[in-house]
């Protein structure tokens, strides 16, 4: 996996406890079905586009690319909010992926 933003591992740095408990609830989820690692996150990134958080979403897609999603795949997740969100959000959430998956070419 892919190392956290410094922004992230500051805060962790500054409230460990929190941290803390918030990553074991992050496995906790990820452990509580059965869907594998390219599943989980591929819908962490569709939940992210979803709720239009542009920051969950850079992160969804580092996360899914170290998961072993293939740029087609987590731009497939971007398309297909067009329907449910509509072209303008579907194209602002294509720009934060873009942002994301520019920096691995």
């Amino acid at each position: 996996m892919s190392k956290p933003p410094e922004f992230y591992l500051q805060a962790k740095k500054e409230q460990p406890d929190l941290f803390s408990s918030y990553e074991a609830l992050s496995k906790a989820a990820r452990e509580a079905g059965p869907l594998d690692e390219k599943t989980i996150a591929l819908t962490k990134l569709a939940l992210s586009i979803g709720s239009g958080l542009e920051g969950a979403t850079h992160s969804g897609a580092r996360k899914a690319l170290a998961a072993g999603c293939s740029k087609d795949e987590i731009m497939h997740v971007v398309l297909l909010g067009v329907t449910t969100l509509g072209f303008p959000k579907m194209m602002r959430a294509r720009a934060w992926v873009e942002d994301v998956l520019s920096k691995e070419n």
